[in-house]
């Protein structure tokens, strides 16, 4: 395992890239490219299914510096993204959507968001590609105000926080029929940790927004955050803190 940063001087060899796949999901592979420009980092995926021998070809041409494993557990997300998380081992957890995509700027700004507030829960602004309906822009406006003003950041923002504060925050919310990663950022907000934007961009696809319907799945996402977001709210305000 490479020597951990210090003071504060974070490089990709700190870095545990947490990746989810889903049952039957192929979209971890376009993400393959991306992460091999991180020389240095762990790559963890952590899916429901065992790794065909072609796909494990494809990973190792792609990410040749070798630093990657792929792990089984039983269906669902946040106990996919706990066990990431306990198999890490280096110091910044870094958790990503398999649909997601980044650049170099992406990264180089995680880093320095990284110096700057190393205490504290990162995040990037939501873009989206562009596989969904053009009404997507409001959503990523949306998902900045959301995260930025509201301090909602949600997963497929790529949050990104130390391993040691993960796990002393008891990761994500196993019983949680959805929102795992909203009620994390809750949690993480309760026990006083600074949430930061890093601001670049993390691009994430739209096709479910294609499939199901703009509005109603723009609705539905609205109706299920505000129904988990105003009992935590409530609860920050009755612990005298500032919401």
């Amino acid at each position: 395992m490479p020597e951990r940063s210090r003071g504060g001087n974070f490089q990709f060899g700190d870095l545990s890239v947490v990746v989810p796949v889903a049952p039957g999901e192929e979209a971890w592979k376009s993400l393959l490219p991306d992460l091999s420009t991180l020389r240095g980092a762990e790559v963890i995926f952590v899916a429901t299914h065992a790794l065909a021998a072609n796909d494990r070809q494809t990973i190792t041409a792609a990410l040749t510096w070798g630093s990657w494993s792929w792990l089984v557990t039983p269906r669902g997300r946040a106990r996919q993204l706990n066990e990431g998380g306990r198999a890490a081992q280096r110091d910044i957890l870094w958790f990503l959507h398999a649909d997601s995509h980044f650049t170099s700027d992406t990264s180089a700004a995680l880093l320095t968001a990284l110096r700057v507030a190393p205490e504290a829960l990162h995040f990037f602004d939501l873009a989206f590609m562009h596989d969904g309906p053009p009404a997507m822009m409001l959503n990523a406006l949306g998902a900045r105000i959301r995260s930025r003003w509201l301090g909602m950041p949600f997963g497929d923002q790529g949050l990104a926080i130390r391993r040691s504060t993960f796990e002393t925050l008891g990761g994500f919310d196993e019983s949680a029929s959805h929102g795992e990663d909203h009620l994390f950022v809750w949690r993480a907000r309760r026990a006083g940790i600074a949430l930061h934007a890093t601001g670049a961009g993390l691009r994430t696809s739209a096709r479910r927004y294609s499939e199901n319907g703009w509005l109603r799945t723009t609705l539905r996402h609205l109706w299920l955050t505000a129904c988990q977001a105003l009992p935590e709210w409530l609860a920050l305000i009755r612990h005298g803190k500032n919401p």
